[in-house]
């Protein structure tokens, strides 16, 4: 299997080429789901690592459908990421009733060419996941990451594998969500050729917590979350 790893940082990044992994999706503050992150750390992953640097664009968390001032941001994101090497694009974008914005979307996969373009857990919101399928591979998408419409992966297992014997041969269809050493098998018995997973571990910043909290409704603070060498080179180990 092709393992992706999520990675929220540099220093995630660079775990995650030690332990093995094929390539990474890079993102930003995984907490609320992942958004673009900054071109200082694009640039310093892209310069660091070897293996390819997939970068997510999201312009924010929440919902998927996008103002028309996030789309031109999300676009010159794309051309940056381009520009500097990275070798492929995790995005989408939705209509307000969830269905797929296919035009706004179209427009994003041309933009990113020659690179790689992933469409994301955005396809977790739609009410057609068929009708989408077909929409997708119509539109020239290269793959899909999916949870299968359940907050986990190994929840959405039933429907991943009917798309995959649907569709797997016109897209790559990539489970993410909740992959860890325990269930990593299930996919790979049936079928997927790639996985999608961030092995992260909390890793302690503060020795106690600050006096003052800004983010009491967020996340700890005293905690970041980083992809840990270990449990990533765990995973590769079975699948490989």
């Amino acid at each position: 299997m092709i393992v992706e790893i999520c990675s929220n940082s540099v220093e995630s990044a660079c775990n995650a080429q030690k332990g093995g992994a094929d390539r990474i999706e890079l993102c930003a503050e995984l907490e609320v789901g992942g958004i673009t992150p900054s071109y200082g750390v694009i640039k310093r992953v892209v310069e660091k690592l070897s293996i390819p640097v997939f970068v997510l664009i999201r312009p924010r968390s929440g919902n998927f459908t996008y103002t028309h001032a996030e789309f031109e941001v999300m676009k010159e994101d794309i051309k940056f990421c381009r520009e500097i090497g990275c070798k492929g694009i995790v995005s989408g974008v939705l209509n307000e009733d969830n269905t797929l914005d296919a035009e706004r979307t179209k427009e994003l996969i041309e933009l990113a060419k020659p690179l790689s373009f992933t469409f994301h857990r955005a396809f977790d919101w739609v009410p057609n996941p068929d009708e989408t399928m077909k929409n997708l591979i119509g539109l020239g998408c290269d793959r899909l990451l999916t949870s299968g419409q359940q907050p986990k992966a190994l929840d959405g297992l039933p429907l991943l594998t009917v798309l995959q014997n649907k569709y797997g041969k016109n897209i790559k269809i990539m489970p993410g969500s909740g992959v860890d050493e325990q269930n990593v098998l299930n996919f790979k018995e049936k079928g997927f050729a790639e996985i999608h997973f961030s092995a992260s571990v909390p890793v302690k910043v503060l020795k106690a917590p600050p006096p003052i909290s800004f983010n009491n409704n967020a996340f700890d603070e005293s905690f970041v979350k980083k992809s840990d060498q270990n449990r990533i080179r765990q995973i590769v180990n079975k699948v490989k």
